[in-house]
């Protein structure tokens, strides 16, 4: 994929991340829900300081600290590698949905302090609700992202292997 296409995705990522972000944080109170499919899904408006799962979200400044560098140093790397532009256009799509994801979850722990989640997943099965962690765009892009790139690398694998069988 070439680097302009990248970030264009990237781009396209971080503005779809932030407007949903800005769209939840003026409709719905911190705390507040609005079911969407009973049983299933609902908008939940809550703020994350941890990373995946809510993970070390209740951990001092200085963890914190070191999560935002580690953030820069993904976001520093994602940059580096699709700058260079070659490899495979499943990677490099991947590599830039992943690269969007971090931007909107960085640009929220620099803005905000924390990052603000509101996509739900639960299931309720005989009387007890099974959650998912709550979410964002961010997150989803960071995970299809991810999918892609070991799609990718599978499919690679495959046709080196199917190449040195013959």
């Amino acid at each position: 994929m070439r680097p302009p296409a990248a970030a264009a995705i990237a781009a396209a990522v971080v503005l779809v991340d932030q407007l949903t972000k800005a769209w939840i944080t003026a409709v719905f109170p911190l705390g507040s829900q609005r079911e969407v499919i009973p049983g299933l899904f609902r908008l939940v408006h809550t703020r994350n300081r941890g990373i995946a799962f809510g993970l070390l979200g209740s951990s001092g400044p200085l963890v914190q600290t070191l999560l935002l560098a580690v953030v820069v140093a993904v976001v520093a790397v994602l940059v580096w590698q699709l700058s260079r532009g070659n490899g495979d256009r499943l990677a490099g799509l991947g590599l830039a949905v992943v690269l969007g994801g971090a931007l909107g979850n960085l640009t929220d722990r620099l803005f905000r302090g924390e990052v603000v989640d509101f996509l739900d997943v639960y299931l309720r099965l005989g009387g007890r609700e099974h959650t998912w962690p709550t979410f964002n765009v961010a997150d989803s892009c960071i995970t299809v992202g991810a999918g892609l790139v070991i799609l990718a690398e599978l499919r690679a694998a495959r046709h080196k292997h199917a190449a040195q069988a013959d």
